[in-house]
């Protein structure tokens, strides 16, 4: 696959580089690119309306993907649950931050001496495993969010790039064709 990939008939004629494209190609282009939309916006899922979070990050969203005229409804699962990871990582990150305080707040009893050595250290190691077992849940929803990214932005660049740079030409008939011998 050679050459530079298609941009969309909006930025043509928004760039006003329409160089070596006949109004066909353009027209061509931009039905082609209708084709790929439902024309039905996205919904938010009742679980993301429930969460706060979630559904400002759909919002967000949303927004961005209205702008570059890609609201639509073929992207509305991947968004809800993008949306929805999202919101699990913002709560799995203050729930770090709140083991990361009581690990702080340890450590000043036991400089106050309000705690043995032996109690201080297996607090202080119990702590610990949790702040990495959060991080291990948060890096998996990174992940997974990351995924969805990746494939939602992969999606949008695949959709353009099926979508032919020339209009179709007709095709002209052989004298044989035209004579009713094309099936010879």
């Amino acid at each position: 696959m050679g050459g530079r990939p298609s941009i969309s008939a909006n930025l043509i004629l928004l760039d006003g580089n329409k160089d070596h494209r006949s109004a066909a190609d353009i027209k061509a282009r931009r039905d082609a690119e209708s084709a790929l939309s439902t024309g039905v916006h996205m919904e938010m899922w009742p679980e993301v309306k429930a969460n706060k979070k979630a559904a400002e990050e759909f919002e967000r969203v949303r927004e961005l993907l209205k702008y570059i005229e890609k609201d639509d409804a073929l992207q509305e699962g991947v968004v809800n649950r993008y949306c929805l990871l999202r919101a699990e990582c913002v709560d799995f990150e203050k729930k770090r931050e709140t083991f990361m305080r009581s690990l702080a707040e340890l450590k000043r009893e036991y400089k106050a001496e309000k705690l043995d050595t032996a109690a201080y250290f297996g607090l202080v190691t119990d702590m610990q495993k949790n702040i990495v077992s959060l991080d291990k849940q948060i890096m998996s929803k990174r992940n997974m969010m990351l995924a969805i990214e990746k494939e939602n932005l992969m999606t949008i660049a695949s959709a353009l790039r099926s979508i032919p740079k020339k209009a179709p030409t007709k095709k002209t008939q052989t004298p044989l064709e035209a004579a009713g011998f094309g099936d010879i």
